[in-house]
């Protein structure tokens, strides 16, 4: 891809410094696993962030645009120093306007909104819709392209949404005044390279996606396809991004396939499709919805759309990750994770960035990174990679200097021509996880051989990290002491590791027990009824594996 590259604004050998801090968020209702714990969260773009109410001391001509930024940028896990960067206001100005509504919450919302129009009665319609919207019955919320556009100067392109479906006009006042700052947002994400770009005549298209999570913990996905639109000469890419709250990669996928053949016909195609889309129920797991949608020259074709029957799997497609690293890779990217440390994920393609950074979150499961998500990072946040508490980051190769000057993290390099995946590393990585459980990973992994789908691979690999959970950790629910009537159960904690044979996997779980995903999965455990035992997954194969020691306990008598 020919595109100049400059920093936004930056100065050359400038750094900024941040400082972090994380939240657990108790109650959740997001949830990959269905039947399975009621407040089980999904995963976090950016962090889960605790609020801290520091005052800064600021020069007056730099207080208003940093003032506004602590809170956004606190979306994102970083706080700006005090410092006045006069190089960089402009862009930072730009970034702050983005994030402005992300810090507020419902309270804020209820406060803003306006009686005449909390009484219109098309505003009412429209809520009901949202709700609606909500609770499963739309596929996406909407659909918007982001274009390039010359700046008043013409030295260089600012992304701008050039359409949106549908449109908003029946919001509220408060309501359109934070989904305009959402909206603009989502343009940084759509081009997270900068704002200077070089018109082109050839442009591969690539489909990536990222997270927004707002600070009440709910959360909307955005599923972007990059493409250089029809024409004739050099001109620049656009974007278009569909946000929803459903995690589905795969099958968002397939709906840009048809919004992008579309598209090279031309933009008014697009609407009755995606209104189709719109109005099409989602379907359960395992189902199927068809979408029927004429095309010039083509007639009416048939849009099949299916969910994949593991649907706590359906936004993970674990081939990429596989065909960047191997499979003891894999296993020491997943050992550094298991202990929220910090990893930085390196590639040129911005598809590869997010499919592996989702991946390895799902490598977790049943439990939940809780700190710093970023898929991609935008230049202009790239500064992140100081933060000193636990992050997943997916950057652009081109900046990879501004993050190997880092220590105390794990750089892995996802590209073809790398010359050696762990680019910097703490060292002792292989030996976090017990050799017998690594040697049993590494034999589940090696199935994946024989599996000739995307759901047979995704089962594959996601059972054998399942498994090692389950040898590790799954006797938790021995070790909670149930409360009196009304009250919350207590977790044992040193009973609980100080069962586990043998010493080398009493080691890792005792380091395990210290992470903030360990600590929320067992907050929520605590606060179920007594009686009440969980279901799903994870439960299931705990059950499994109980009942093979106790027929392999029999054979031996």
């Amino acid at each position: 891809m020919s595109q100049q590259q400059v920093n936004v604004g930056l100065p050359p050998n400038t750094r900024r410094s941040f400082s972090f801090s994380s939240l657990r968020v108790k109650k959740r209702q997001n949830s990959y696993e269905e039947g399975g714990f009621p407040n089980r969260r999904g995963l976090l773009s950016f962090s889960s962030v605790r609020e801290t109410r520091k005052e800064r001391d600021l020069d007056d001509d730099g207080a208003s645009h940093l003032h506004r930024s602590q809170d956004q940028m606190k979306r994102t896990g970083a706080i700006p120093s005090g410092e006045d960067e006069g190089e960089r206001q402009g862009a930072l100005k730009r970034f702050s306007a983005m994030w402005s509504s992300f810090r507020k919450g419902k309270r804020d919302k209820v406060k803003d909104l306006e009686p005449a129009e909390q009484a219109d009665p098309a505003a009412a319609d429209n809520s009901s819709k949202q709700h609606r919207y909500v609770s499963g019955q739309y596929f996406f919320e909407y659909l918007v392209v982001v274009s390039l556009k010359k700046t008043k100067d013409g030295s260089s392109y600012e992304p701008q949404i050039t359409y949106q479906f549908p449109k908003r006009d029946l919001m509220a006042r408060y309501q359109k005044e934070e989904e305009e700052k959402t909206l603009k947002a989502i343009t940084l994400f759509c081009f997270p390279e900068g704002i200077n770009w070089a018109p082109l005549t050839e442009y591969h298209s690539e489909t990536f996606s990222f997270v927004l999570t707002e600070i009440d913990g709910s959360r909307r996905n955005g599923y972007c396809r990059r493409l250089l639109p029809g024409g004739k000469g050099a001109r620049p890419p656009e974007a278009y991004c569909i946000i929803s709250s459903l995690a589905c990669f795969g099958l968002f996928s397939k709906i840009f396939d048809e919004v992008e053949k579309r598209r090279q016909i031309s933009m008014a195609m697009i609407y009755p499709f995606m209104q189709k889309l719109r109005e099409a129920p989602f379907p359960a797991p395992g189902n199927t919805v068809e979408i029927k949608s004429f095309i010039p020259e083509s007639g009416t074709e048939i849009i099949s759309l299916t969910r994949p029957l593991d649907s706590w799997l359906e936004h993970v497609d674990f081939a990429t990750l596989f065909g960047c690293l191997t499979d003891n890779e894999v296993l020491l990217v997943f050992a550094a994770a298991v202990l929220e440390r910090r990893i930085v994920f390196i590639a040129d393609e911005l598809g590869t960035l997010s499919q592996v950074i989702h991946a390895v979150a799902a490598l977790l499961y049943p439990f939940t990174w809780q700190h710093t998500f970023i898929s991609i990072v935008p230049e202009i946040l790239i500064d992140v990679v100081m933060a000193p508490t636990p992050y997943l980051l997916g950057v652009q190769k081109r900046l990879l200097d501004l993050v190997t000057d880092q220590s105390d993290l794990l750089v892995v390099d996802l590209s073809e021509d790398k010359e050696k995946t762990f680019i910097v590393s703490i060292g002792d990585e292989s030996s976090i996880v017990p050799p017998k459980l690594q040697a049993e990973i590494l034999e589940a992994l090696s199935r994946r051989q024989n599996t000739s789908t995307v759901e047979e691979l995704n089962r594959v690999v996601s059972e054998a990290f399942l498994h090692f959970f389950v040898k590790t950790v799954g006797h938790y629910s021995s070790y909670v002491k149930s409360g009196g009537s009304g009250e919350c159960g207590v977790f044992e904690k040193r009973r609980f590791y100080k069962a586990i044979e043998p010493k080398t996997t009493r080691h890792f779980v005792k380091k395990f027990i210290q992470t903030q995903m360990f600590d929320l999965f067992i907050q929520e455990v605590e606060q179920q009824q007594p009686g009440q035992q969980p279901s799903g997954i994870f439960h299931r194969k705990i059950l499994e594996y109980q009942e093979k020691k106790k027929r392999d306990k029999t054979k031996k008598h």
